[in-house]
């Protein structure tokens, strides 16, 4: 039986995306043509691929092995199509992102256009928004997602809105008797900087108990229940609760992530890979 490539990429973007709504944005389609297209899919397959409820959607087991094999032949036609056409864009895209962007919407996004895109090659690196909004001022790298502040200046586009929030663990004991124990990476840092500036106006008694550079040492020190910490709302682990307002707490800014770019950053492979971000967070894929 030959299946119509057209099924399988709106399976798949299903499956990637986690939704018929946002699958239907990256096909240009409309969700109505996406689910008429999973009928007719299911219907050459002989079985059920999906189960989707008004809360979520998953693979049947039929569906899992399903995907592989699509993705396995999306792959080779990907690669058949590359092979005998050219892109009219080529060169170097350097792009920086910070750890808590990368996500699960993010790789998806570097293989499709390093799919789509071969003749440009793709560096990125990883970094504090600090760093990153450096090296793009210093035209290090192209183009960079940092984190803005309220009033910061930052320009850019916007490509999603968060706040800062006080979490802890779940078990997290503390009686009062002592300072408040906080984590926070070394400064400079933004999440520190939020932190400390909202505790100067209030009468908090807290202490830094614990210090790294990393962020996942600092999830691991909040989940192990020694302090408290700042971070964005989406960074939140499991485990890991929000206590704004606990303690004498005070509230923390709201932010944002933007795109923003060198002075030379602009080139046709550098624009045509920001655009496609700004797509993709609009469609709420990132």
């Amino acid at each position: 039986m030959d299946f119509d490539p057209a099924l399988l990429r709106a399976f798949v973007a299903i499956k990637e995306t986690g939704s018929f709504t946002r699958a239907a944005e990256r096909l240009h389609l409309s969700q109505s043509a996406i689910s008429h297209q999973i009928r007719r899919l299911e219907e050459q397959a002989g079985t059920t691929l999906l189960v989707r409820t008004t809360r979520r959607l998953t693979l049947t087991e039929d569906g899992e092995d399903f995907l592989r094999h699509a993705e396995h032949v999306l792959n080779a036609q990907d690669a058949l199509s590359r092979r005998f056409e050219t892109s009219s864009v080529s060169g170097t895209v350097r792009f920086g992102v910070p750890e808590n962007f990368i996500g699960d919407g993010l790789p998806p996004l570097l293989t499709r256009f390093a799919r789509q895109f071969p003749a440009v090659r793709l560096d990125v690196t990883v970094g504090t928004y600090l760093d990153l909004r450096a090296q793009v001022d210093a035209d290090g790298l192209d183009l960079a997602v940092v984190m803005a502040l309220p009033g910061s200046q930052a320009g850019g586009t916007v490509l999603r809105e968060t706040r800062f929030v006080w979490a802890a663990a779940q078990g997290f004991d503390f009686t009062g008797d002592a300072p408040l124990p906080l984590a926070f990476a070394p400064a400079p840092c933004m999440h520190r900087q939020v932190a400390v500036e909202a505790l100067a106006s209030s009468t908090v008694d807290w202490r830094v108990a614990f210090t790294s550079p990393s962020q996942q040492g600092l999830r691991a020190a909040v989940l192990a229940g020694l302090a408290v910490t700042a971070l964005p709302l989406g960074d939140l682990e499991p485990g890991m609760v929000v206590i704004d307002g606990q303690y004498g707490l005070p509230p923390l800014l709201d932010a944002d992530f933007r795109l923003i770019w060198s002075v030379t950053g602009k080139t046709p492979a550098a624009n045509t890979f920001g655009q496609l971000l700004v797509q993709m967070s609009e469609s709420s894929s990132i």
